[in-house]
């Protein structure tokens, strides 16, 4: 019996990814536990062990390849428990609509197995109660068991496409199982014949939306020629969409102010001095990751997410802090931040930002998150807004601390300024609770000793 291995899903919003080297070759036994493969997701490079024991096969993709969807044979292994094949339906049953003519396809859903039973057809009776019928109407989709209607992956589509009830629909397939053609005689409910035509006037209505996917450089004027084009790898795609969707359906507003910086560059100073026999040091991120969770848990308000089912208002201060990595941006997260001291913020963060650009952090290490912080300081870039990173409900941007003219009582003095600019999701953070966090956050950064008390 053979066993295929499958493409896992790393991290909730996996959907693809490259199979970037194998760890065995064909002919090699197996166990479960075993490193056979690593997988670059999005964001990261993890190891995918064998979850059944036997001997490799087949090797279905190759090393390097890239947009492997998520459930897609990768390799065969021989020889294992065949309690392990059930899971390879799922991808062949998504992977069907696309392929073969509607027919022939159903033809061969309808059609028993020849390895099962005696080989010949089998009366109406048994058919129906096959262990093999019922396990196949469960993988692929079926209503509760209390509801068992036999149909065919394809017709149970577009039966729930068009909102069909499969109860209602007599089937013309072998023991009265419902296919494609069943579904499509059902149709709308008084007039009979024409659900054809309306299908085919839908094309027509989407017609418009073509030009815009088939748009070329060359055709917005660039020569063809005049540029070298680099393929999307897989968090250059991923980092495009959903910073597309959160600008697109996220209500974005900025709120910034500027703050002084002395008393904590000072403050930095003495904590690096007594961590000089140890080789510590602390940054001014660091700092302001502490200042950012000690300010949202003063404003609580400040601390949540957008949800369908309302507002989610978090325990935690969890700050993801954005990281320039070869190839893209990765927000790796210090968890609970508000509980830890800032020179523990400082351990955790060089690690993080370390194991990020070898993209060897792991999925709960980047995903989630309360808030975010983007600093752009080192690169001399005085003020920016950033855009949000769901599912958090803002974000802060950090600007180069200079010096600075100030104004103080009737007197010009020379201070050093970092300007910051809160982005707020308008549907959870508004103005009011975005000026509170900003004032809480100027308040510990200008007198950083109320971090510790």
């Amino acid at each position: 019996m053979s066993t295929d291995v499958l493409m896992p899903a790393l991290s909730p919003t996996m959907e693809e990814g490259t199979l970037a080297k194998w760890h065995v070759k064909v002919g090699d036994a197996v166990k479960s536990g075993d490193v056979i493969a690593e997988i670059e997701t999005d964001k990261a490079t993890m190891e995918v062990e064998a979850v059944d024991e036997g001997v490799v096969e087949a090797l279905l993709v190759p090393e390097g390849t890239e947009a492997v969807k998520v459930n897609a044979a990768i390799a065969r292994l021989s020889g294992g428990d065949s309690a392990a094949a059930p899971p390879a339906a799922p991808p062949q049953s998504s992977a069907a609509p696309p392929t073969g003519p509607p027919q022939a396809r159903e033809q061969e859903v309808a059609s028993p197995p020849s390895q099962s039973g005696g080989g010949g057809a089998a009366p109406p009776g048994p058919a129906k109660g096959r262990p093999e019928d019922e396990l196949r109407a469960v993988t692929e989709g079926a209503r509760p068991p209390a509801d068992r209607v036999l149909a065919s992956p394809l017709a149970r589509r577009v039966a729930q496409q068009r909102g069909l009830e499969l109860a209602a629909i007599k089937g013309s397939g072998p023991h009265g199982r419902i296919i494609l053609r069943d579904v499509e005689g059902a149709g709308a409910p008084a007039g009979a014949p024409a659900p054809g035509p309306p299908p085919a006037a839908a094309p027509a209505a989407a017609a418009p939306e073509a030009p815009a996917k088939a748009r070329t450089l060359e055709q917005l004027g660039v020569p063809a020629g005049s540029y070298d084009l680099k393929p999307l790898d897989g968090m250059r795609r991923t980092v495009a969409r959903r910073l597309t969707e959160s600008f697109r359906d996220i209500p974005h507003f900025p709120l910034d102010v500027d703050i002084e910086l002395d008393a904590l560059l000072a403050t930095r100073t003495s904590i690096n001095a007594m961590l000089a026999a140890e080789g510590g040091k602390v940054s001014v991120n660091d700092m302001v990751i502490k200042a950012a969770a000690i300010a949202l848990r003063r404003v609580p308000d400040a601390n949540a997410s957008f949800t369908p089912e309302g507002i989610a208002y978090h325990h935690h201060a969890d700050v993801a802090v954005a990281v320039a990595i070869d190839g893209g941006l990765i927000t790796p997260i210090i968890r609970a931040a508000e509980t830890k001291g800032v020179v523990q913020i400082a351990v955790e963060m060089k690690d993080l930002a370390e194991r990020a650009r070898n993209r060897k952090l792991k999925p709960e290490e980047y995903l989630g998150g309360t808030f975010s912080i983007s600093n752009l300081g080192m690169f001399g870039i005085r003020s920016f807004s950033s855009i949000i990173n769901p599912p958090q409900g803002a974000i802060l941007s950090v600007g180069v601390g200079e010096r600075r003219p100030v104004v103080r009582g009737e007197a010009v003095a020379i201070a050093t300024i970092m300007s910051v600019t809160l982005t707020c999701d308008h549907r959870v953070v508004d103005g009011a609770i975005g000026a509170r966090w900003l004032a809480a956050f100027k308040a510990l950064i200008e007198n950083p000793i109320t971090m510790i008390v």
